[in-house]
C-alpha cells in the first residue's frame, strides 16, 4: 500500500511540473535528492560502522551480556506470556541495547529475529501476539542514550555541534518509551486475560 502511495505522490509531481512548465526543476531536483542520498549514506556508514564495531567489542567484552542481565528483570515484566530462558528473550534484549546505544539499523536485524521466534509461539499465525504489540511499541519508541544515526546525519551537513541533540533526543524518547508502555499495559488490561503462550 506504501508503494501505491509513492507512485501516486511521484506521478502527480511529475504531472503537474508538467502542467506547469517546469518539468526541469523536477529533474533537477530527482539529481539532487540523489545526490544527497548517496552523500548521506556515505557520511553514515563510517559512523555506523565504527558504533557497530564497539558494539562487537562490546560483546566480546560481555558488556553486552551484563546489559542483558540488568534488563532481563524489566523484559520479564514486559513479555509476561513469554516462557523463561525462551530464545525470543534474548533477541529482544540485544534489540533493546542496540536501540538504547542508538544503532538502529543493528537493532532491526535481532527485531525481525524476535519476532520470528515469537510468532513461533503464537496460537493465532494471523494475528500479532501481545507480546509481538510490545515489542513493535517498544521498538519503535525506544529510549536512546546515544543518537548515533542523527549525530552522524548532523556531522555531514557540517552542524557546528553535532551532539548537542543528546540531551533532548534523550527525553523525547524516555517520554516515548513510557508512553508506550503505559498504552501497551492499559491497552492489554482492558482486553480479556490472556494465558501464558505455550513452548
Amino acid at each position: 500500500m506504501v508503494n501505491w502511495i509513492w507512485l501516486f505522490f511521484i506521478v502527480a509531481g511529475f504531472i503537474v511540473a508538467a502542467l506547469s512548465g517546469n518539468v526541469e526543476t523536477v529533474t533537477q531536483a530527482a539529481f539532487d535528492g540523489a545526490k544527497s542520498g548517496v552523500t548521506v549514506c556515505f557520511g553514515l556508514i563510517s559512523v555506523l560502522v565504527f558504533w557497530l564495531g564497539m558494539m562487537r567489542i562490546a560483546e566480546d567484552a560481555g558488556i553486552l551480556s551484563k546489559l542483558a542481565v540488568l534488563l532481563r528483570p524489566f523484559v520479564r515484566f514486559l513479555f509476561p506470556s513469554i516462557p523463561k530462558n525462551h530464545p525470543a528473550l534474548g533477541y529482544i534484549m540485544s534489540n533493546m541495547s542496540a536501540n538504547v546505544l542508538g544503532l538502529g539499523n543493528a537493532a532491526t536485524p535481532m527485531g525481525i529475529k524476535a519476532m520470528q521466534e515469537l510468532q513461533k509461539l503464537n496460537g493465532d499465525k494471523d494475528t500479532a501476539s501481545p507480546a509481538m504489540c510490545t515489542l513493535l511499541a517498544l521498538n519503535t519508541s525506544s529510549i536512546t542514550l546515544i543518537p548515533t544515526t542523527l549525530i552522524a546525519i548532523r556531522m555531514n551537513y557540517n552542524s557546528v555541534n553535532p551532539a548537542e541533540i543528546v540531551g533532548t533526543t534523550l527525553i523525547a524518547t524516555a517520554i516515548s518509551t513510557a508512553a508506550a508502555i503505559l498504552v501497551d499495559r492499559w491497552y492489554r488490561r482492558s482486553r480479556s486475560p490472556i494465558p501464558p503462550l505455550k513452548g
